[in-house]
């Protein structure tokens, strides 16, 4: 799979990190809720389809980004920069 970064142009896949699905919601940093703290850390749909994802350029210029994925076909209909967003917990 390749992934055209905005910044560097396209690259293979292994040039990236996946950060998580970029539809989630971040409950409130305040809140003691642990309904809406497992919902955000466990619950995952399965989309088929079109799906929003965190994705960053860690071989190359290190930017953040949302890919636009089929997760059917792996087509990438789109990929953009993530500026400001939050991507959740850091992944190894």
């Amino acid at each position: 799979m390749r992934i055209t970064c905005p910044h560097c142009g396209p690259r293979d896949l292994v040039e990236f990190s996946y950060h998580g699905d970029a539809t989630l919601t971040r409950p409130d940093s305040a809140s003691t809720d642990p309904d809406a703290w497992n919902a955000y850390v466990y619950d995952r749909a399965n989309p088929a389809g079109e799906h929003h994802e965190f994705w960053q350029h860690s071989g190359g210029c290190r930017k953040h980004l949302v890919v636009t994925r089929n997760t059917l076909t792996h087509v990438i209909s789109g990929v953009e920069f993530a500026p400001g967003k939050r991507t959740g917990r850091k992944r190894s």
